[in-house]
Formats: structure tokens, sequence, C-alpha cells
């Protein structure tokens, strides 16, 4: 099961899901991916030579303001410290939920590791991995995104701002 992120400037990656390592989470995302949450949705966290993260914030250009995203209900945390066997470890473009120190807290945010985390591994639900080259190129470009403090608890938000344009199944 694949999904192509596309961001705003046309660049992209395919990420492969696991849903027999964390069905919870893959289910969840793919409902948000066909309900076409993520599109004009902004990284707001990247944080160079661990993660990117989204989920949360749509950027109102008209009113130069970050918008918080509607709320989604939270889901069970597929992880070891949570009771769930999950052994995707988080290695440089895997996709994990991201979630408060409430385990089962993880809702609509996620983050891509661009590079390895293995401080992460048993403590969030890795549910899916970045594939190809070219894909791998784009993630590379937003680990080395310009970051800004945008305030209320944004610091590491990238600027110019980096939107996905749309998340869709392909295959």
């Amino acid at each position: 099961m694949k999904v192509r992120l596309v961001l705003e400037n046309e660049h992209s990656m395919d990420i492969e899901l696991y849903p027999n390592i964390a069905p919870i989470s893959c289910a969840n995302f793919l409902k948000l991916v066909d309900e076409k949450f993520y599109d004009g949705i902004v990284f707001h966290r990247i944080i160079k030579n661990f993660m990117a993260q989204v989920g949360g914030y749509y950027f109102d250009d008209k009113k130069m303001e970050i918008n918080l995203a509607k709320s989604v209900k939270p889901i069970k945390g597929e992880f070891k410290s949570n009771g769930v066997e999950n052994n995707l470890r988080h290695t440089k473009g895997v996709l994990s939920m991201a979630r408060t120190m409430v385990k089962d807290s993880a809702s609509s945010q996620i983050f891509i590791c661009t590079a390895d985390a293995p401080h992460l591994d048993g403590e969030y639900a890795a549910f899916g991995k970045v594939i190809g080259e070219d894909s791998y190129k784009t993630l590379d470009e937003l680990n080395n995104a310009h970051t800004v403090n945008a305030g209320g608890g944004l610091q590491d938000f990238p600027y110019p701002i980096i939107r996905i344009k749309t998340i869709e199944r392909i295959d």
C-alpha cells in the first residue's frame, strides 16, 4: 500500500505503508488522506537531522496567520511501551505518528525522520517509509529547510512556508 505526498513546488515523496505493523495508524492516516485533510496543510516543525512534522496547521497567506487544523479523534498508540509490538525502527525516511506525552493522543500529526532516531523506537507508532531515490531527495530538501521562531510554540517553523498540495493513494 503506497501514497504519494506532493508539495506545492511539485516535489514529491512516495511512501509505503505497513498496515501489518501498525493497522490503526495506517487506517487513520488513509482516512485523512481520503478526506483530503492534508491538502493545503503546512510543515510546522522541521528539526535538521531529526524530523519534519506536519498535520497540525494551515497557513493563511492573506491574513499571514497560522491556523490550527480541525480536531481529529485520537487513536491508540501502536508502540512497545504502550503494549503493542512494532518493530519498525525510526531510521531515515520512516513515517510515524506524532503525539503528546499521553500515549494514546496521536491523531493527525505525523513526522518523517530525516535521520536515524533510535531513541524514538518503542515510544512512537512508526507505520510507513519513504521509498525511491527522488523521494529521498525531497526528504533531504525538507531536512535542509530554513526555519524561524514563528511564536506560539513554533520555534522550528520552516520559512518560506512548505505546504502539502496533496497526498493520494498510488496503489
